[in-house]
Parts: C-alpha cells; structure tokens; sequence
C-alpha cells in the first residue's frame, strides 16, 4: 500500500529535519568536548608566537597578510598589474593600511 505523495514528502521533511538538528546538536557538543585541546593549542600559538593560516599559496604577500610589507605586491615591477587572483580578493593588512595614510 502506497501513500499520497504529500504524506512521503512530510515524511521525508521529518526526517531531514531531525537529521540537520542532530548535525547541530552533534557540533555542540563537538564543541565543549574539543574546548581544552583549542584552549591549549591558541596557547602554544601565543608563547611560541606563530604566524597567522597560510590563506592562500600562490603569491608571498598573500600567505602571511600580517607579516606583508608594502613593496611586495610590486616586486617585479613598480606599475605592474595584479596577476594572482587571491590579490583581488584579499584586502591590505591594516599595518599596511595604518602606513599608507601616513
């Protein structure tokens, strides 16, 4: 014996919700359970003064935007276009920025 199609489909969302609130359910407590092992490593990233994610690998001035100093972008030629696509969308660390105005 088949149901209406509209009896499957309420099924079907039932299910999907519980599944897409036991996804949420299950993160959180992912998320006190990994706490401690964060919490120690942003302290070894502190003492040890690591740098920032490597975002991007295709252009120096890209993977570290903290550690970027003005002149890079323009390493091969002082009116050279942007050729790395990751340069169009990241923006200029705000040292940069800060320096710049100056």
């Amino acid at each position: 014996m088949t149901g209406r199609k509209s009896d499957l489909f309420f099924i079907f969302l039932l299910v999907n919700s519980l599944l897409v609130g036991l996804m949420f359910f299950h993160a959180r407590v992912r998320e006190k359970l990994d706490m401690p092992l964060l919490n120690q490593r942003a302290e070894i990233v502190r003492v040890l003064g690591l740098t920032d994610l490597c975002l991007f690998t295709e252009a120096r001035y890209t993977r570290h935007p903290s550690m970027a100093d003005i002149s890079t972008p323009f390493q091969d030629h002082p009116m050279s276009l942007e050729h790395f696509p990751s340069g169009a969308i990241l923006p200029a660390p705000p040292h940069l920025k800060q320096r710049a105005r100056e």
